[in-house]
């Protein structure tokens, strides 16, 4: 496992852009599939976007294409998220999750490791 911890969030307006920052402990972070979900007041964790461990291939939940980009600095041990567009939608906690894995998916129940979480609040 990894340790993971996010930063980056904050309170922003409608229309506002913010970027998340993910940062993981250990050697061997190009061999983990990363992956952003939040969890908005009253719901269920639930799948923004995903990037595999050499960043060649990434996932979007459908209500985030064409306004969130996740990216990822393995020289680093750093993933992002960049969110551009936000909208009052988007108010949750962001959470930051690896999987040992080549592949991205979408259920949280895969993912070994988390970070606490990040609270972004988007007022209209």
């Amino acid at each position: 496992q990894v340790q993971l911890v996010e930063s980056g969030g904050g309170l922003v307006q409608a229309g506002d852009s913010l970027t998340l920052t993910c940062t993981a402990s250990g050697r061997t972070f190009g061999s983990y599939a990363m992956s952003w979900f939040r969890r908005a007041p009253g719901e269920e964790r639930k799948f923004v976007a995903g990037i595999n461990g050499n960043g060649d291939t990434t996932l979007y939940e459908d209500s985030v294409k064409g306004r969130f980009t996740i990216a990822r600095d393995n020289a680093k041990n750093t993933v992002y998220l960049r969110m551009n567009a936000l909208n009052p939608e988007d108010t949750a906690v962001y959470y930051c999750a690896a999987l040992l894995s080549r592949y991205v998916v979408r259920g949280a129940d895969d993912y070994e490791s988390w970070g606490q979480g990040t609270q972004v609040t988007v007022s209209s």
